[in-house]
């Protein structure tokens, strides 16, 4: 049996292009991308997935991956992946900005631990809101959602030399400046609240001038903080899920 060499090649690029696209989704998605994931599970989950949409696949013409033309279809399948995924991790991040605006808002603005996400400082309630985010995501079945996106994205976008239109990145920064609509549109309610009770607290002061408000405002607003967000984390939930709706929707937009 003679093997040539373009066949070795059409072989290798065929599993070789779908493990670049898979492999720079899961490095840039959340949950998957996280510094907490270690690096075997990921190679290992971008094996498993491109073995298993590999066959789905058309063949393509064997191109040498060390050739110009290789190098272009390299940075085509990074960046498709990388671009899924920093689509998703901008929903992520406008929750944990979310839950620093309410810490600002509460005065917990300096109770902060390490994002298990990131690797960076956030604070505490910017972690709850990306815990309860993280549950969301998994509960309606997000990451099964991400893998069919770009499992679909071979079709409308297939394997080639020609890299994104800037169209596509336009809408990519259109949908990204969003960010601060959605960590609004989260912290509105509960910001509005404390606002209430800290104006409560200013006219108390011009009524009761003796009265040492720094001793009891402080622990009152956060009081009232947490009250207000045990009452409107029910109703986060469906906010929650329409922007995970948002998100998909504007990824297979994006990829069709």
């Amino acid at each position: 049996m003679e093997l040539r060499l373009e066949d070795i090649a059409g072989w290798v690029g065929d599993f070789l292009w779908p493990f670049l696209r898979f492999g720079a989704l899961f490095l840039a998605a959340p949950v998957f991308g996280a510094r907490s994931v270690p690096l075997r599970i990921r190679i290992t989950l971008t094996l498993v997935v491109t073995l298993l949409v590999q066959p789905t696949l058309s063949s393509l013409e064997p191109i040498d991956p060390f050739s110009l033309s290789g190098m272009l279809m390299v940075l085509q399948q990074l960046l498709i992946g990388i671009l899924i995924g920093l689509t998703l991790q901008i929903l992520f991040g406008s929750l944990v900005m979310a839950g620093q605006i309410i810490a600002t808002t509460m005065g917990l603005g300096f109770a902060s631990s390490v994002d298990p996400q990131n690797g960076v400082q956030v604070t505490m309630l910017g972690q709850l809101y990306l815990l309860v985010a993280t549950l969301v995501f998994l509960v309606v079945d997000g990451h099964l959602l991400m893998i069919k996106v770009l499992a679909d994205s071979f079709v409308a976008i297939p394997v080639s030399t020609e890299l994104l239109p800037a169209q596509v990145l336009m809408d990519f920064v259109a949908f990204s400046a969003q960010l601060f609509q959605f960590a609004v549109l989260v912290s509105l309610p509960i910001m509005s609240g404390v606002l209430l009770v800290n104006v409560g607290f200013g006219v108390m002061a011009r009524a009761a001038p003796q009265l040492n408000l720094f001793a009891v405002g402080f622990p009152t607003t956060i009081l009232s903080g947490f009250v207000l967000m045990f009452l409107c984390l029910p109703a986060a939930i469906p906010i929650l899920r329409d922007l995970f709706s948002l998100g998909f929707d504007f990824l297979r937009l994006m990829v069709n």
